[in-house]
């Protein structure tokens, strides 16, 4: 035994799924007599004492230490003590370790890496050398990577599937990949040059991503990436499953989107090695190089710009840090893609939790902060204070934090993608500043702005079933996150200004915000989203030009500015737009030019020329690639040349000889897989050479070789001329696809200097869009615009005098257009002490409420006939509750904590809205609670309601200043007592309990008895008819100016025809015609009239129709094949009926004036219109 002494580390690993109640309960251990043969000196009884300091737990073993580190995952013990080097030391601290730690646990040894460890008895013995380079790989790793393996090792706990459990048992914690290297191909990791040490290098540099890299025709995984594909992507193991070869799985390259969709989808992120394409030397293996990456809520996108196709962007999710201040809790999020942080304070616990629930995060990070709550202690999981956000929390993947927030978690970021310390995040932070603060779970969840089981979802009503996407997220978040008056006012303007546009409006091109910086960073934007950008920059020109709509821009600029965090003067987007949209339009090739024909020879099949060119024609414009064009053109002339005189002599003396069944064939046919036009044949060569025609062609034929010089097949043939004008043609191509690429990528580069010039644009569109939407679906179900009321506003409105007034308050889940359902006034000043019947509408008048109140202050329509709103700074609503047992909370707990966030939350400008307070405890103590509630709101001063069952709290001591005792209403029909869902002044003590029971199917028996129970206990001590008249509007004339083109002179002579009918007719009116051009849509101010229009269809064909639904006519037509960008010519009339004449009248009139109709016989299925009459009455709309 020798004297010389070491450091020895064995790592105990608690796996997620061991108890970690108290952690520190060991086993006890006495040295000595339990292992007399391998202890040379006695250990003491394990002892515990606390270190103030750190905060560590320490176990101490004689000389020896056990330092416990705790995190939400993972239990580590670290022991350490000094030992003589010696094989019999080691056994003792292994056994040590072992009646210490029984399984489930599991060690690693070496303080610098994780390393499986075996006792003498199990350990393999390995020679010298291996011995060494074992040692080597030990002081050659970092003890950072430790953290990250650990982090794998919870991953694979996770491994449901068989197959991949199979490859969990295989791996080894001992690097970064997880392969042992006791494996079959595990060694490698350790050679150099080898590709798994490649793979290793690359996983380094992103420890927690699952790696892709490239071979061939397949993107590989190894170790602990395998195991993932196996389990979250469906892959199957490569090589089966093997117990003697290192886990490997992979995807073929084809299949890569879906791959990265099925890992993104299961919160991974994953980086992608490819390797470089081209000719290598001989048995050397091609250069790899990371090409990008794909996370949650951010795409793959190498490769994309040569592409002819759009990439859909998911939503994109930020990494989120919570900590808390003195105002509140604090919420930072940070977007890697568009490289913006933003943070916002001063959150209640429930409005963070909704923003968590509402929010797809990447990563969550939470401050240290969080621990220390106002009680003085470090118990986060407490009740009340902070136990909601714990309940959020603990069964989401999360780190703690410590320091400054924001530097931390940018610090993490980078950290996270990989990013170099020099790239800045711009602050987006939009100041909270007389904004009302964000709506609560509760109130989020039972009003519909979250989408709730058995709840009206808020964006189905108030959009359009068209509207998704970008413009229903904006106006979720505009729900969730209230903005401030004066930005509300400006979108309720913005809405009023778009109801009364009259002429056609643009499609609203929507490209998410994070899509442009990462295709334009990373220079991957083919020509399908330039000309996206295009169609952008083009459709805030219309606005601008359009004297309707351009008064509509530059009140969106405001609302943009909230949403982007950009400040950018509207002369300036102006003018940057009309520079970029030219710059595009200079460059690539726009829909509709067909100046770059596909090559056509009838010796060469289409199919190969079509193949060969369509992934880099028609991207640029011809002007620019001028020379290779020609090159191409040449070449593929040379091509047919080639062709014409090696295989046609061929094909001709094929088809000259007769034969029967399975006698000679041949012909030129492309071989796709290998990109080539060979000759295809079979018995095509002549018993006897006689010299005639074809005989000397075919001698020169060849077997025709792929690009590895492996023979095709034995009925493939080519030539040596073939051949070389075949890749003379392939390098022609390949270089002007080249070119095409660099002019596109160079185009990226412009761009990218005006990023936030984009940005802001494509946001505006978005808003546009979503306003646009929201006021037709809601002249649609007849809402208006409701008078705000701020601080300025207060005294200068006449015959106001506070509170909030609504006429003809209707449910907003009721479409009004479909019939109306029972109408409420409310006029509130203070706080409603509400009573009624079940079922009588006291939860349904609430979520009313707060649904209008919530539409105005976010500068919406509401479902009323009138309403003054005034300024409100929160709206709360509190409905039912539930338990929740994962928290330990009854239903009464879950109630209480709501109000006490309500109470701590109110004050005079706020809206509280409480249904059936205090319904889950005994009654008596329940009503005083309810009292002592209802008096703190009213000397608040706040407005809401509070409705009730407990009848026994007006009789309550109640020091009330400001409270009114409100009823739903209930008559007396037929003997029965019947709800009339209407609201009254007074008090409702009859609750309909017994009826409701009944109604709902309750068994007669128990009803009864419940009837006689009730005599015993208490008895001693106890059609409204709308009528709508809709005007319609004014349509402006479109004004068609001096004809430039042929559509406009087609258009104006339409126009033209359409007058002359009229006069004709004897119908003295003025027809006003309204053109909506391709890629428009008619304005909301056509909803719920009549018109008749006109279609253009591509061939200049007309097609007459009459509709009360413009809008969705027009969709409806466009989405036929070949009808996208069709015009229309309408006109609004007075009414259904006199559509229909004019209708027939144009059907019948309109071909001969020269036009060609497509409904010709749609003319005679009208018994009016046929003739010349006078028809009395008829008015079209001025």
């Amino acid at each position: 035994m020798t004297n010389e002494t070491s450091a020895i580390t064995i790592h105990v690993v608690r796996p997620s799924f061991v108890p970690v109640e108290n952690p520190f309960h060991l086993p006890h251990f006495y040295g000595g007599n339990d292992f007399p043969s391998l202890t040379p000196y006695p250990l003491e009884i394990p002892k515990f004492e606390k270190n103030p300091s750190s905060g560590l737990q320490k176990h101490v073993l004689g000389r020896g230490q056990v330092r416990c580190l705790l995190s939400s995952q993972v239990v580590l013990y670290r022991f350490s003590r000094p030992l003589p080097s010696s094989p019999s030391s080691l056994c003792i601290l292994y056994a040590m370790v072992v009646t210490l730690f029984p399984p489930p646990y599991y060690f690693l040894q070496n303080s610098r890496q994780p390393k499986q460890v075996h006792c003498s008895k199990e350990r393999k013995s390995t020679s010298t050398k291996s011995a060494k380079r074992l040692r080597e790989l030990k002081d050659d790793i970092d003890e950072k990577y430790f953290p990250h393996i650990m982090w794998w090792k919870e991953k694979m706990e996770t491994c449901m599937k068989s197959s991949s459990t199979q490859l969990v048992k295989r791996l080894s914690y001992s690097n970064l990949l997880g392969l042992d290297e006791n494996l079959k191909n595990g060694r490698q990791v350790l050679k150099e040059g080898s590709l798994n040490s490649e793979v290793l290098k690359f996983k380094s540099r992103f420890p927690r991503e699952v790696l892709l890299c490239r071979v061939g025709e397949f993107y590989e995984a190894v170790g602990f990436d395998a195991c993932i594909l196996v389990e979250y992507a469906g892959l199957n193991p490569m090589g089966g499953l093997r117990s003697d070869s290192i886990p490997k799985a992979g995807c073929p390259v084809v299949n890569l989107r879906q791959t990265l969709d099925d890992l993104t989808r299961n919160g991974f992120s994953v980086c992608i090695v490819e390797e470089v394409q081209g000719p290598t030397q001989s048995r050397s293996r091609k250069s790899r190089f990371i090409s990008g990456h794909a996370h949650p809520g951010s795409p793959y996108v190498f490769g994309l710009v040569e592409d002819d196709r759009d990439l859909e962007f998911p939503e994109p999710m930020p990494v989120v840090g919570i900590s808390r201040s003195a105002k509140g809790y604090c919420i930072v999020q940070v977007l890697e893609t568009m490289k913006t942080f933003s943070s916002e304070d001063g959150l209640t616990e429930e409005a963070l939790v909704t923003k968590l629930r509402t929010c797809h995060y990447h990563h969550l990070f939470l401050h240290n902060s969080l621990k220390n709550n106002s009680s003085g202690t470090t118990n986060w999981r407490e009740f009340g204070e902070g136990g909601l956000l714990w309940a959020e929390c603990n069964g989401r993947h999360f780190e703690w934090l410590e320091g400054d927030m924001i530097n931390e978690i940018l610090y993490r970021v980078k950290e996270l993608y990989g990013l170099d310390e020099k790239v800045t995040f711009r602050n987006v932070t939009v100041t909270s500043e007389n904004r009302p603060r964000s709506l609560h779970l509760g109130t989020a969840s039972q009003i519909g702005a979250i989408q709730t089981e058995g709840i009206p979802f808020l964006l189905k009503i108030l959009l359009p079933s068209n509207c998704t996407g970008l413009p229903a997220m904006y106006v979720r978040d505009l729900l969730l996150n209230p903005p401030a008056y004066a930005i509300a006012s400006i979108i309720q303007e913005i809405c009023k200004h778009m109801s009364n546009v009259s002429c056609s409006i643009p499609q609203f091109t929507c490209i998410s915000p994070s899509k442009l910086v990462k295709l334009l960073e990373l220079r991957e934007a083919n020509h399908v989203e330039f000309c996206k950008i295009k169609s952008v920059l083009d459709e805030i020109l219309q606005l601008y030009t359009d004297s309707d709509l351009n008064n509509i821009l530059q009140l969106l600029m405001d609302p943009t500015w909230v949403a982007t965090g950009l400040k950018i003067e509207f002369q300036t987007l102006v003018k940057e737009c009309e520079s970029i949209s030219t710059r595009i339009g200079e460059l690539i090739s726009l829909d509709g030019e067909n100046d770059q024909k596909t090559s056509s020879y009838p010796n060469i099949p289409n199919d190969f020329f079509e193949e060969m060119e369509s992934s880099w024609k028609n991207r640029v414009k011809k002007i620019h690639l001028q020379e290779a064009y020609e090159e191409v053109e040449k070449a593929a002339e040379a091509l047919s040349l080639a062709v014409t005189e090696d295989f046609s002599p061929i094909i001709a003396r094929i088809k000259a000889t007769t034969a029967p069944f399975g006698g000679v064939r041949g012909e030129i046919t492309y071989a796709r897989e290998h990109k080539s036009v060979w000759f295809k044949g079979k018995r095509f060569a002549p018993s006897v050479w006689g010299g005639t025609p074809g005989e000397e062609q075919i001698k020169q034929l060849k077997p025709s070789q792929d690009s590895k010089g492996r023979k095709v097949g034995e009925e493939w043939f080519t030539t040596v001329k073939v051949e070389n004008a075949l890749t003379r043609y392939h390098e022609a191509g390949a270089n002007a696809k080249t070119m095409v690429l660099e002019l596109l990528r160079g185009l990226s580069a412009e761009l990218q200097a005006k990023i936030n010039i984009l940005i802001f644009a494509s946001m505006l569109l978005v808003i546009a869009k979503a306003l646009f939407s929201h006021v037709s679906e809601g002249k649609r179900r007849k809402w208006v615009f409701p008078t705000l009321i701020g601080s300025k506003e207060r005294e200068g409105l006449n015959g106001y005098d506070g509170g909030m007034k609504i006429s003809g308050l209707s449910p907003y889940w009721f479409d009004a257009s479909e019939g109306s359902g029972v109408e409420n006034t409310i006029d509130m000043k203070s706080i409603f002490l509400l009573t009624g019947p079940n079922g009588g509408g006291k939860s349904s008048l609430l979520r009313s409420i707060c649904a209008a109140a919530l539409f105005g202050i976010c500068g919406f329509m509401v479902p009323a006939e009138s309403a003054i709103i005034p300024q409100f700074d929160s709206i709360m609503l509190h409905m039912k509750s539930y338990d929740s047992p994962s928290d330990g909370k009854s239903s009464f707990q879950i109630e209480m904590s709501e109000l006490r966030s309500i109470i701590t939350g109110a004050t005079s400008k706020s809206l509280i809205l409480v249904d059936e307070i205090c319904r889950g405890t005994e009654t008596a103590k329940g009503t005083c609670i309810a009292g002592s509630f209802i008096e703190t709101l009213d000397s608040i001063g706040c407005l809401g309601i509070v409705s009730t069952h407990l009848h026994d709290i007006f009789n309550l001591p109640l020091t009330l200043k400001n409270t009114v005792y409100k009823a739903m209403g209930s008559e007396y029909v037929n003997g029965q007592t019947k709800p009339t869902w209407k609201l009254t002044d007074g008090i409702c003590r009859e609750s309909l309990a017994f009826e409701t029971a009944q109604r709902e199917g309750v068994p007669e028996t128990i009803i009864e008895r419940a009837e006689e129970l009730y005599g015993l206990m208490y008895t001693d001590n106890m059609s409204l008819n709308k009528s709508y008249n809709h005007s319609i509007q004014e349509t402006s004339v479109s004004v068609i100016n001096e004809p430039t083109d042929r559509m406009e002179l087609f258009l104006k002579d339409l126009e033209s025809a359409v007058r002359i009918i009229c006069k004709k007719s004897k119908l003295e009116v003025m027809v006003r015609c309204v053109v909506i051009g391709p890629r428009k849509q008619p304005p909301p101010s056509v909803i719920g009239a009549s018109s008749v229009y006109v279609i253009i269809r591509p061939d200049n064909r007309l097609y007459v129709g009459e509709t009360d639904d413009l809008e969705g006519r027009v969709r409806a037509h466009r989405s036929k094949q070949d009808m996208q960008n069709a015009s229309f010519l309408y006109f609004l009339v007075s009414g259904k009926s006199v559509a229909c004449q004019l209708e027939t009248l144009l059907i019948n009139r309109l071909p001969k004036h020269g036009f060609q109709l497509t409904n010709v016989a749609d003319g005679k299925h009208r018994n009016f219109g046929t003739c010349d009459i006078s028809v009395e009455g008829i008015s079209l709309h001025r």
